[in-house]
């Protein structure tokens, strides 16, 4: 019952579902039909993002990689999930959590190789100099900061090479 909330609280379904990738192709379609709710920008925080991230069957949270700035916390609450990092992989399950410390090069990202849908909330720094590498991949992002129409702050990641030309 969405009525009954006012921020600072509110209901994820009201906040729209971003879908698919901003990568670039051949990336973007590798990761399938992921969906994410920005819960963290509907209700106005600049310091972290908060993502609430569905995975379907064969989807993967991102290209395995890593970030310069920027620490990463994922919390599973539905499903299952094999966790890909340098070690190997490893299955996680609701109730499960793994962090990603800034500037450690251990490349990382989630596949859902069950038959059913995986729900996780995925909660991330946002420093203005994080860059993301991604080691299997001709692939780097860097972070621009920008405003949203209602002027409320925004980042995003622009991909390119590894050597600096755009995608």
């Amino acid at each position: 019952m969405t009525e009954r909330l006012a921020k600072p609280a509110l209901d994820p379904v009201t906040v729209a579902e971003q879908r698919g990738s901003t990568f670039p192709e051949p990336f973007k379609s590798r990761l399938g039909d992921r969906a994410k709710r920005r819960l963290g920008e509907a209700l106005g925080l600049t310091q972290f993002g908060v993502n609430l991230v569905r995975l379907p069957p064969g989807a993967q949270s991102a290209l395995r990689h890593w970030h310069t700035h920027e620490d990463e916390f994922i919390y599973v609450l539905e499903g299952r999930l094999t966790l890909v990092t340098d070690g190997g992989p490893q299955t996680l399950h609701a109730g499960d959590c793994a962090g990603y410390p800034a500037g450690s090069k251990d490349a990382h990202h989630l596949i859902n190789e069950s038959g059913s849908v995986a729900v996780f909330l995925e909660v991330g720094s946002r420093h203005a100099l994080d860059l993301a590498g991604y080691p299997d991949d001709d692939m780097l992002l860097t972070r621009v900061a920008t405003l949203q129409p209602d002027g409320s702050p925004h980042s995003t990641f622009v991909p390119r090479h590894k050597d600096g030309r755009p995608y």
